[in-house]
């Protein structure tokens, strides 16, 4: 029988290792054994361990301080993988047909295999096809489904780096898989398709309500924010608190020049796109031109950094609009300001 992987002592921080072929079958190997790594995805990096290795999630929730009524996203290769562990009914093979691999999360019921630590102790699972050419050689090496949910501590903001892990983690895993800044920088959008008829929308991401909805042929509602973490979640991401710097945020529907210069010197002002005008020091922006998909990448790296430097709060500006890539920008804007 294999050894299982010692956690970490503390005493050395995790090792950030590059994707030499080398380097993936001794991941592989780590993870065969019980243990943890954090790994690249296309959206933010996750903190991965053998999805059917029920004490191998535990390591998951334990590195993390997430609670267990938050459940796990279970990582495959391939669509046919994802049917060896879940039911995928009509509209969730349409869903994966369309955008898989890629940055999306799907809600259905589980099969047996599949250990209730993942799934908060529901019957549904959350599962993906990631499109990051590394974790997929990771995968493939591996040979198993991979739990991964952000490599962060719970709540805080999530990494879109592997120095951001080490950061966050470094003392509490062993080693890191390099696979470079994050493409999309948000989470994966999760989509609840138990009822083919009636899907809705738990999280939303790249892939947005209006791509969701074009491939469904039908219209999307959406899944209840909870209010607490006590009571078992359909998905993660659904808390209202969440994604969440130390700093206090504050979120406004716009900003202006005049309302920066005249806030507070220590305070950190983040724009949409670059405001014209005066530009102080503690004026930021999460895209020059207000590119949405060049916003998701920066946001949280931006968070990060200024959360570390010593400001006394973040504003930040709400992206104009509602629809396509602003619902996923405000949604987690909306989570990393709220309170409680």
């Amino acid at each position: 029988m294999p050894r299982k992987e010692k956690p970490t002592d503390g005493r050395r921080p995790a090792r950030i290792l590059s994707g030499t072929p080398a380097n993936l079958r001794a991941l592989a190997g780590v993870l065969k054994r019980g243990g943890l790594v954090g790994v690249p995805t296309e959206t933010v990096y996750g903190l991965a361990a053998d999805a059917l290795d029920s004490s191998a999630c535990a390591g998951i929730y334990r590195a993390k301080g997430r609670p267990p009524t938050d459940p796990l996203i279970v990582h495959v290769l391939s669509t046919r993988a994802a049917e060896g562990i879940a039911h995928l009914n009509p509209a969730a093979r349409r869903l994966a047909a369309a955008f898989w691999p890629g940055p999306l999360t799907l809600v259905v019921k589980k099969r047996g295999e599949v250990p209730d630590i993942v799934t908060a102790g529901l019957d549904s699972v959350a599962i993906r096809v990631p499109a990051h050419p590394l974790f997929r050689r990771l995968l493939r090496a591996t040979g198993r489904p991979l739990a991964a949910p952000s490599a962060n501590p719970f709540g805080y903001v999530s990494p879109t780096t592997a120095e951001h892990v080490r950061a966050g983690l470094g003392e509490r895993i062993g080693h890191i898989l390099d696979g470079g800044p994050c493409s999309v920088g948000l989470e994966s959008t999760i989509v609840d398709v138990r009822e083919p008829a009636r899907p809705r929308l738990l999280r939303p991401g790249a892939i947005t309500r209006e791509h969701l909805e074009k491939v469904l042929g039908r219209k999307i509602g959406t899944g209840r924010t909870a209010g607490s973490a006590r009571k078992a979640q359909l998905a993660p991401g659904m808390l209202k608190r969440h994604y969440s710097p130390r700093t206090p945020v504050v979120l406004h529907d716009r900003l202006t020049v005049k309302q920066a210069s005249a806030g507070g010197k220590q305070d950190a002002w983040v724009f949409a796109a670059r405001p014209k005008g005066e530009i102080g020091e503690n004026f930021f922006w999460l895209d020059p031109r207000g590119d949405l998909r060049g916003a998701a990448r920066r946001l949280f790296a931006l968070l990060r950094r200024l959360d570390s430097a010593g400001h006394t709060r973040i504003h930040l500006e709400k992206i104009p609009g509602d629809a396509g890539l602003a619902e996923a920008l405000n949604d987690r804007m909306a989570r990393a300001a709220a309170r409680g």
